[in-house]
């Protein structure tokens, strides 16, 4: 008898339904001092909540850089991910701007 192979496994409607999509964060590293990992510093800009005034908030996001080819200063995109790390849970996606 002929073995046939397995189909490759592909994902309902229902099952992609059900991911949600990743987010994904544009910023600048702060710093990539560390091994496969950089500190990438984003701004959101959002109306303060008794005055409305648009006010920045900064946030760090500690992102795994698996070649390290993001340098401090660089414009990065990255996306959420699994936990890799304590505090890793995002991953570069490209390198914006050098």
């Amino acid at each position: 008898m002929a073995e046939q192979a397995s189909p490759s496994p592909k994902l309902t409607p229902a099952e992609t339904a059900t991911r949600a999509a990743r987010k994904t964060r544009t910023g600048e590293v702060v710093s990539s001092s560390m091994n496969k990992t950089i500190v990438v510093r984003t701004v959101t800009r959002v109306p303060h909540p008794k005055f409305g005034k648009i006010v920045k908030q900064m946030k760090k996001f500690y992102a795994h850089d698996e070649q390290n080819q993001a340098k401090a200063g660089d414009t990065v995109r990255i996306m959420e991910t699994r936990p890799i790390s304590k505090l890793k849970r995002w991953r570069l996606v490209e390198v914006v701007q050098k």
